[in-house]
């Protein structure tokens, strides 16, 4: 398995035999650059999202006309993307699993943020903010999306005991590092964790110093670089 940051909140995941990209955002995003984008996206077969967001489905649908790669997530947000052009995955909703392939499958899981995307000018309601549980290759792994800390993280982690968790971290519009390390000491028996949505923007943290001092030990903390292949 490789989990690879394209920056932001966006991760492309290469897990049994499919390339799952994780909230795409390519045009805008400070942290690749343009001629990064190909490789970013070469080979995808499914593209999951977690809420409406501009700087996590601003690219969705031209990804998925390009690639092939069918769309899922939340009901009113996949329909959404669906009705714009993009390829047909799953519109489904909070606890329900979708196969990713022929043995990968995701599971919608609460989240605490928003979620609205533009439409005629105005912002519009996209359903709710999700995360994801992606189980594959005997590992399960928590994508959180944008969050805030919440007490769903408690049975999320008891249910579903992910070993892997990808957590927004980068405090103003989600957690922060400390909150992050709470929850995953808390509420979490992770072997690895690794932050997002972070370093992007000035108001955003710019190391996960704060998580690296504050999980369990034994817990590995993974600070990714764009592009740069995690390997588990």
């Amino acid at each position: 398995m490789n989990i690879i940051w394209l920056g932001h909140g966006s991760f492309r995941i290469e897990i049994e035999d499919q390339v799952v990209l994780v909230d795409p955002w390519l045009t805008g995003n400070p942290m690749l650059s343009e001629d990064q984008h190909l490789s970013a996206i070469s080979g995808a077969t499914h593209i999951l999202v977690t809420h409406g967001h501009f700087d996590h489905i601003a690219d969705v649908v031209k990804i998925s006309k390009d690639t092939g790669a069918p769309v899922s997530g939340m009901y009113e947000l996949a329909q959404h993307l669906h009705g714009l052009g993009a390829v047909e995955g799953a519109a489904f909703n909070m606890g329900g699993t979708a196969p990713i392939g022929a043995t990968v499958t995701a599971t919608l899981v609460p989240a605490s943020h928003s979620s609205a995307a533009e439409v005629d000018g105005k912002p519009s309601y996209m359903g709710n903010e999700s995360g994801f549980i992606l189980r594959g290759e005997g590992r399960t792994i928590y994508i959180s999306g944008d969050t805030g800390l919440m007490s769903d993280m408690a049975w999320i982690g008891d249910y579903f005991k992910p070993d892997i968790g990808i957590l927004s971290a980068g405090g103003f519009y989600t957690m922060d590092m400390h909150m992050a390390a709470y929850a995953a000491r808390t509420y979490f028996a992770f072997n690895v964790v690794i932050p997002c949505h972070y370093r992007t923007f000035p108001a955003l943290e710019q190391n996960a110093e704060a998580l690296v001092n504050g999980v369990l030990p034994g817990t590995s903390v993974i600070e990714p670089q764009v592009l740069h292949p995690i390997n588990l």
